[in-house]
């Protein structure tokens, strides 16, 4: 009898599942692959496409240039999962039987419930979200004067956030534009997950690029042209991109198996309180153990997608499945032209140094989102892609 096991995303989780379960699964088992996307966005580089949107076909792979040619694909958004029936169910095509499932359907930008927040700033979750971004500085830009200098904000200062107030201050710099970048942050420090160390190193680096940052206050609401915050006065703009956290996609919302803010809550194994759907990626929390989960980072969805792959493959068997820990193997953020790396481990060798900049770090950014297409294609498609990363 077939075994049909279904992918879900086209994100780094769902890429990955498929790339790897087109590995190993069997002769006798069927695989589809279902995503509202015909190509995979390489999202830890969608920034560049705010700066320059020629990038885009260097960062957007086709489903078509990543699946074998066994492998069906279903161009189609999901409504809902019904675990009783094991059926996806689509919003334009029929639905579709699974024995097994794996969600990798990625997340949303959480509001946290500010007033505004859901109707007025743009997100970077896609690309057609990098490009209105761009779309929207530039036009901003051109309507500027020297006098009166375009706002652009970016409120969340994660990687993101971050990475973005990077690429807006290297277009103004390109364009000589009449531009002020500010990043906010409602913490104390930009870049909270991080330590002092590269937090520093960040802040010096953005500052050198001419990004004003503002933290330790956040913002309580948000209208069409202004911010609200808690102790400062509010500060127009003209652009507003919101880059603060994720939640789960809603379409997750009515699906019957435990989860918290639309994301499913997985053991160690990837599985689901339903043994028969894996959940990875930013839709997932992932057991750690000690009551902790795994960050909602590509790098965790890198790793956890492989596993996923392996343990689907297992369950259908009937072998023990494996368990996941993420292994945080450091820290690539762009600026600009420009790269910080902190703690990082290559085939398990640390750095000898643990936060630098410059050409080296450059390189190594360049190399891990090269890694990742080649893995999900070639290195021949990976080189390519190199000058634009």
């Amino acid at each position: 009898m077939t075994t049909r096991v279904v992918v879900l995303g086209a994100g780094y989780a769902g890429a990955g599942a498929v790339s790897k379960l087109e590995d190993e699964l069997g002769s006798d088992a069927e695989l589809v692959w279902v995503s509202e996307t015909d190509y995979h966005l390489v999202l830890h580089e969608a920034h560049r496409i705010i700066r320059d949107p020629g990038v885009r076909e260097k960062v957007t792979i086709p489903v078509e240039d990543i699946k074998s040619r066994s492998t069906e694909f279903v161009h189609d958004s999901v409504v809902d999962i019904d675990t009783d029936e094991r059926v996806v169910e689509l919003d334009e095509s029929d639905a579709i039987d699974y024995d097994y499932l794996v969600v990798g359907i990625g997340s949303e930008t959480a509001t946290y419930g500010i007033d505004g927040m859901g109707e007025h700033p743009l997100t970077l979750k896609s690309l057609d979200d990098a490009l209105e971004i761009h779309e929207q500085v530039r036009e901003a830009a051109r309507e500027a004067t020297r006098e009166d200098r375009a706002q652009i904000v970016v409120g969340g200062a994660g990687l993101s956030g971050i990475q973005s107030a990077g690429e807006i201050a290297e277009f103004r710099d390109r364009h000589n534009a009449p531009i002020d970048v500010t990043l906010v942050e409602a913490l104390p420090e930009i870049f909270p997950p991080g330590d002092s160390e590269i937090q520093g190193a960040l802040r010096h680096r953005l500052e050198n690029a001419g990004v004003d940052i503002l933290t330790d206050d956040p913002i309580t609401a948000a209208t069409e042209d202004s911010l609200e915050f808690d102790e400062r006065d509010s500060i127009d703009y003209d652009v507003f991109l919101w880059t603060g956290g994720v939640t789960g996609p809603s379409e997750l919302g009515e699906v019957d198996l435990d989860a918290e803010h639309n994301r499913l809550q997985a053991e160690s194994t990837l599985q689901t309180e339903d043994e028969r759907v894996f959940a990875i990626g930013d839709c997932s929390m992932v057991s750690q153990g000690d009551d902790e989960v795994a960050p909602p980072t590509a790098q965790a969805a890198w790793q956890a997608a492989d596993v996923a792959a392996e343990n689907v493959v297992r369950a259908s068997q009937g072998r023990p499945l494996q368990t996941w820990t993420y292994e945080d193997q450091g820290t690539l953020v762009s600026i600009g032209e420009t790269a910080i790396a902190h703690e990082v481990e290559m085939n398990g060798i640390s750095a000898p140094v643990r936060t630098f900049n410059s050409l080296p770090a450059k390189v190594l950014k360049k190399g891990a989102a090269a890694r990742w297409i080649a893995k999900i294609t070639d290195w021949k498609r990976a080189m390519k892609a190199w000058d634009a990363l």
